[in-house]
């Protein structure tokens, strides 16, 4: 099923992304008027130690009000490929660097109202670097083993999608490799 475009606006411009509306005629020949984010994409990384733990932050997000857990991510550049905002992302948030670098996956959160795809990664062979927080980042990095971060998703204490999707996919990935559950 396709849609045909009419018409598009811009209705603002920000910093991330663009709202634009747009009238669109479906297959079914119904006009409508949709709002529509459109986003540059995303990378995101479940950083893993040789222990067998995740480095996790827990950021504060204004849009919810409160500090929340979730894996390192961060909105690609323009022209930038999703495995060097990974790398960037990783280095800039926790201040490690990954020697292995594995794609387990692409999700698109918001599909109601946004074109946003966030490309995850598991990262290992994790060595320490400088962090490079941006200027509005509050976050702390913590190591947690990932059974304990599975738990968090199961009771509710993870609830950023993108990092339940990224946890899922890489125990899933890990059992598959080696035909058994993962750490």
């Amino acid at each position: 099923m396709s849609a045909r475009i009419n018409r598009r606006v811009t209705l603002h411009e920000g910093r991330v992304f663009r709202l634009v509306r747009e009238n669109i005629t479906l297959e079914n020949g119904v006009t409508v008027d949709l709002d529509v984010i459109r986003h540059p994409g995303a990378s995101a990384i479940v950083p893993l130690t040789e222990k067998g733990t995740l480095l996790m932050i827990r950021q504060y997000r204004h849009a919810v009000g409160k500090f929340i857990w979730e894996i390192p991510a961060g909105t690609l550049d323009p022209g930038e490929a999703p495995l060097e905002c990974a790398r960037r992302e990783l280095v800039e948030e926790t201040g490690f660097r990954a020697e292995g670098w594995e794609k387990i996956g692409e999700i698109t959160p918001l599909p109601g109202y946004s074109d946003e795809r966030i490309h995850l990664f598991l990262a290992t062979g994790l060595t320490p670097a400088s962090q490079k927080l941006d200027a509005d980042e509050i976050l702390q990095v913590h190591e947690i083993a990932f059974e304990r971060a599975i738990h968090m998703v199961r009771v509710g204490e993870i609830e950023d999608g993108k990092t339940i999707s990224g946890l899922v996919m890489a125990d899933l990935m890990m059992s598959e490799s080696t035909g058994e559950d993962a750490p």
